[in-house]
């Protein structure tokens, strides 16, 4: 049966492919929002959940985990109470700022046409 070109990748692709490594990490209707909201500053949760109407808490939790897991963002605990915890872009996160400004100017000069 032959592949299209939406179909999930073969495993060892995932691993060699840069591009679909980058897609994997930012595959996510919010990722790439939450990152750029990052690239400004810290983070509170409350924060980013007021930044991003229309997101769910889960949600919000969910691609925050999962963009921690690929070290894209650090997430600081505060112990004091109440708890307190803060979202930041990693040194591996800071790096893929210049690709988000990228895609924003390609998306600036293309959003009239």
């Amino acid at each position: 049966m032959a592949r299209s070109w939406f179909d999930e990748p073969p495993e060892e692709q995932k691993e060699v492919c840069p591009i679909t490594l980058t897609q994997n990490i930012i595959a996510g209707r919010w990722k790439l929002i939450i990152l750029w909201h990052l690239s400004r500053q810290t983070r509170r949760f409350n924060e980013l959940q007021r930044l991003l109407p229309g997101i769910s808490k889960g949600i919000l939790t969910r691609q925050l985990r999962e963009l921690e897991e690929d070290q894209m963002v650090h997430r600081e605990i505060y112990k004091e109470v109440p708890p307190k915890v803060e979202y930041s872009l990693t040194a591996k996160g800071q790096s893929f700022v210049p690709i988000m400004e990228s895609m924003g100017e390609w998306g600036e000069k293309h959003i009239k046409s």
